[in-house]
């Protein structure tokens, strides 16, 4: 079967390809001169599948669309608290080439605008790192994140130096105010360098499915960003991602997004897929215009926004059945699926908790679980000591060990495992080695 979703992205392309509001940056020459007609989109799955359409193999730098990787990976080097110490997570409400410092601290407000990713920026690499060492941090750093080498454009980077007179007085402000000890005039530099790298839209796709698969690119399998430093990027791009425009952006689109004056656009759903667009012609915000509208479709269309997440609770019991077994005991299976949190613990505690006072044995099938996370897997395993306090007795259909696999230290109460319902015959049988599979 050929997948409907290639042609849904063709159509999705030729409904905004008549948009030509908007027009390219221009004081950066060769975003100047770029061809505004050209038109991109990428989805990129957690395993690594890209759908993709229209111009989706052309290069074009990365500008603004580092800021996020580069904030994650000065993270994972200086720890959170340091960088915290040098950069906000506060929305500026302002163009994302403002001066926009803490009244108090004098640090910027956050590392999205040029002034917070400047910073973040000059935090990479050893003290004394050279402007050229540093740079080839960035870019192997991006590399990563896409999951190929990436080069930089020097074309790009001497015209935009040359115009680069903002950045080299925001650099200059922040030296003065104690911000960083660094040259600023190298700062802006390695800066522009770090925009003047050249990606796809199918890189961009990449790079953003691995923010939405915790930190590991889908497609070399490698933890590019802890879980936790992931978190934190994905928070401040929510917030300050997209500038002045954050708060339309995320109420209406709801994807947690950052967009480039080359024209790009990217946009992250954790746990679900990362997509990107290009098209060159830029709104007031400095956002693609077709790119922007696009996001609009998608994220109507697709139902992609982050607060109409389905709500796991109510569909993790695929069934919860009673029966009365061969020897009259009653016997109670819950049967479960897919990913379990907080919300579906719960919602399964209290089901095998309801007050049918003549349930001698619980079941917990979990063969088609894909994931329990920590907290539920804690719920689970107070639980199930609990229910044998109560005089029931637990049984597991678990063959990937979902309860075990993590917590070695948490054993499990007296359980007896089983590998299918017809092993329930057993269950008033406790196996002798249940104690050997339980620690």
């Amino acid at each position: 079967m050929r997948s409907p979703i290639p042609d849904f992205l063709d159509e999705t392309l030729d409904r905004h390809r008549s948009d030509r509001s908007g027009a390219n940056a221009d004081y950066i020459p060769d975003l100047a001169a770029a061809d505004p007609e050209k038109l991109g989109i990428c989805l990129s799955t957690l395993d690594g599948v890209e759908y993709t359409s229209g111009d989706s193999d052309f290069e074009f730098s990365i500008q603004s669309m580092s800021k996020p990787f580069i904030y994650g990976m000065a993270i994972e080097q200086e720890g959170l608290a340091a960088v915290l110490d040098m950069v906000g997570v506060e929305p500026s409400g302002e163009a994302f080439n403002e001066l926009s410092l803490d009244k108090m601290s004098g640090k910027p407000l956050n590392p999205m605008i040029n002034a917070g990713a400047m910073v973040t920026h000059s935090l990479l690499g050893e003290p004394g790192t050279s402007l050229a060492e540093r740079i080839e941090i960035v870019r192997a750093g991006l590399s990563e994140f896409a999951g190929r080498q990436l080069r930089v454009d020097d074309s790009v980077a001497e015209g935009e130096w040359g115009e680069a007179y903002r950045n080299v007085a925001i650099a200059n402000m922040l030296r003065s105010y104690g911000v960083y000890t660094d040259q600023p005039d190298e700062v802006v530099q390695g800066y522009i360098a770090q925009c003047s790298i050249l990606i796809t839209t199918k890189d961009l796709g990449i790079m953003a499915a691995t923010l939405a698969a915790g930190g590991i690119n889908p497609i070399t399998g490698k933890q590019v960003l802890s879980p936790r430093v992931n978190r934190q990027v994905l928070g401040v791009m929510m917030t300050c991602g997209m500038y002045d425009a954050a708060g339309d952006w995320m109420t209406e689109i709801g994807v947690p997004a950052k967009s480039g004056v080359s024209g790009g656009v990217f946009g992250v759903l954790p746990g679900q897929v990362g997509i990107a667009t290009f098209s060159p012609r830029l709104d007031k915000h400095g956002t693609s215009v077709r790119g922007a509208n696009i996001f609009r479709t998608l994220s109507r269309e697709l139902s992609l926004h982050i607060m109409d997440a389905p709500e796991p609770a109510r569909s993790i019991i695929r069934r919860d059945r009673r029966f009365v077994d061969s020897q009259g005991v009653m016997v109670r299976i819950c049967s479960l699926q897919g990913l379990i949190q907080w919300s579906g613990a719960e919602n399964v505690i209290r089901t095998m908790d309801a007050p049918e006072s003549n349930v001698e044995v619980v079941v917990l099938d979990l063969r088609r679980v894909n994931e329990i996370n920590g907290v539920a897997r804690r719920m689970f395993t107070e639980a199930m000591s609990r229910l044998e306090e109560d005089g029931k007795r637990i049984a597991l259909m678990d063959p990937e060990d979902m309860l075990l696999c993590k917590s070695p230290n948490s054993p499990l109460p007296d359980v007896e495992y089983v590998d299918s319902p017809k092993a329930l015959k057993g269950l008033r049988r406790l196996r002798e080695d249940w104690s050997q599979r339980a620690v």
